[in-house]
């Protein structure tokens, strides 16, 4: 089976505190007219401490057109998935001549030609590396990519393949949209790249092996979770039912698909979830029966970082195995969910 080799991850300069945001976004709301201190209380129970943007707060209070803040998304999430992509690669003392496959994921921003085609070149790798950049799968883009590298190493046991996402979710706050959701927004998501190095059975090192992976598309959700293009940016779109739908379906999604390899609940060790929000977790928790402890990796990702989209779980896993956690034998399980609405699941091996 293809392992990982190692993570990389990095986040942008500025350190902002989640008190600092709520005053801001507040202030900014009441400068334009729309009196919003009822939900404040988002900030609060976002279980949030700090975020890190590619901007300070004041960048955020003047309006931004589309192309500058596309180019702003370009700019910073290609230095951030560089910087991912490189720690990797040191991580795992593997140099980028020798890896066949980049694989970037990312939905925050648009360019052709793509990042990846100049993180190729930044990063050292061949000229005949291919390249597979994936966009509009939001927060579920993180274990989508891993599934694709993973798909690649089994077809080709003695090569590489890199996955870099970089979410630059800042940019996409809207000064001029003075609604609810777009306060939402602002107490949740944060700026962020990470990478992976997976590698096929003959190149194979101690990393934990990718099992199996698994995507799945709830019929009739498309308006759930995702974005609008608007002319000032991108508008984030999230349902209310996210968690009442997770509580509901997320138990029978992930029985089906650990018993496909003759797995139960109580096999997996280890609970790798994406944190899109303190709810969510808390709907994670209800459905499979997880004790908040377990989620602890999980919860402090959402504390320290907040939601950076694909970007997040990686975060996740990279605690998990910095600490040692999947032993030799145990299985952990990815899930992340996004537009679609979708989920996305991966099954690990230490």
């Amino acid at each position: 089976m293809p392992t990982i080799g190692a993570l990389g991850t990095a986040v942008p300069a500025h350190r902002i505190a989640q008190s600092a945001v709520q005053a801001a976004a507040l202030a900014h709301f009441a400068a334009h007219g729309a009196d919003l201190h009822r939900y404040a209380r988002v900030f609060d129970h976002a279980r949030i401490a700090t975020r890190y943007f590619v901007e300070p707060l004041t960048f955020f209070h003047a309006p931004h057109g589309l192309a500058a803040l596309n180019q702003r998304y370009l700019q910073a999430a290609l230095e951030l998935g560089e910087q991912a992509g490189r720690a990797c690669l040191a991580q795992a003392g593997v140099d980028a001549s020798a890896v066949q496959h980049l694989i970037w994921v990312s939905t925050t921003g648009i360019a052709s030609p793509s990042p990846d085609a100049t993180l190729i070149q930044r990063l050292g790798m061949g000229r005949h590396t291919r390249r597979t950049p994936i966009w509009g799968l939001g927060c579920a883009g993180g274990v989508a990519g891993l599934a694709r590298a993973y798909e690649y190493a089994r077809a080709f046991p003695d090569q590489r393949a890199l996955l870099i996402a970089a979410e630059i979710c800042s940019l996409t706050f809207q000064s001029d949209d003075l609604s609810p959701r777009n306060l939402v927004a602002a107490a949740l998501f944060a700026d962020g790249a990470a990478a992976a190095l997976v590698e096929g059975d003959t190149l194979a090192g101690g990393g934990p092996q990718i099992v199996a992976t698994q995507s799945l598309l709830w019929p009739a959700t498309q308006d759930v979770m995702g974005w609008q293009i608007a002319d000032a940016g991108m508008r984030v779109v999230f349902g209310q039912r996210i968690p009442a739908l997770v509580r509901a379906s997320m138990r029978g999604v992930v029985t089906e698909f650990l018993a496909t390899h003759g797995l139960g609940l109580d096999d997996v060790a280890h609970w790798v979830m994406h944190p899109g929000g303190a709810k969510v977790i808390d709907a994670y928790a209800d459905a499979l029966t997880i004790d908040a402890e377990r989620l602890t990796h999980t919860s402090d990702v959402l504390r320290e970082y907040g939601n950076m989209s694909s970007v997040t779980v990686l975060f996740v896993l990279d605690r998990f195995l910095r600490a040692g956690a999947i032993a030799p034998g145990e299985h952990a399980l990815l899930a992340v969910l996004g537009p679609g609405f979708s989920c996305e699941l991966a099954l690990l091996r230490g």
